[in-house]
């Protein structure tokens, strides 16, 4: 799987070993340079890789996963003004209440929660953090047979 890292016990100690470049007393600092890195995927849950070191069928398999994501319905979180409506409160997986506008995404297993939150899980497992059940494993078994 290419130069992928593992996340068992891999800890990224590069800013550690970087050589600061200092400044002398009375001269101005070095300009700011500011980094651009590339976007990090998880190619498997327990790996992480940057963007630059995927292979070609890892690329693939994450669009397709991206696709799929996207795919997924979306909707403003609106709490309802009567007693019977009974809505989740809080995204299960940052623990902050919905707030009214917040963009959500609903699950086929319906549960719902913020839009970034649950992208960012589903990039990682495809299945729903509340109830563990596969978020459309007949679609994403037929996107990846293709």
């Amino acid at each position: 799987m290419g130069n992928c890292l593992s996340l068992q016990g891999a800890d990224d100690l590069s800013p550690l070993n970087e050589s600061q470049e200092a400044s002398v007393p009375g001269e101005p600092p070095p300009p700011y340079q500011e980094r651009v890195q590339a976007p990090v995927y998880h190619p498997t849950p327990s790996q992480t890789c940057p963007a630059t070191e995927l292979t070609e069928e890892e690329q693939v398999r994450i669009a397709q996963r991206i696709g799929l994501i996207h795919h997924l319905p979306r909707g403003i979180f609106d709490p309802g003004s009567k007693p019977s409506d009974k809505k989740v409160k809080e995204c299960a997986i940052c623990m902050n209440d919905f707030e009214y506008g917040d963009p959500i995404r609903f699950l086929p297993c319906l549960h719902i929660y913020h839009v970034d939150c649950i992208d960012i899980w589903l990039m990682r497992s495809f299945t729903c953090p509340s109830c563990m059940e596969p978020v459309d494993a007949a679609l994403l078994s037929s996107y990846e047979t293709n």
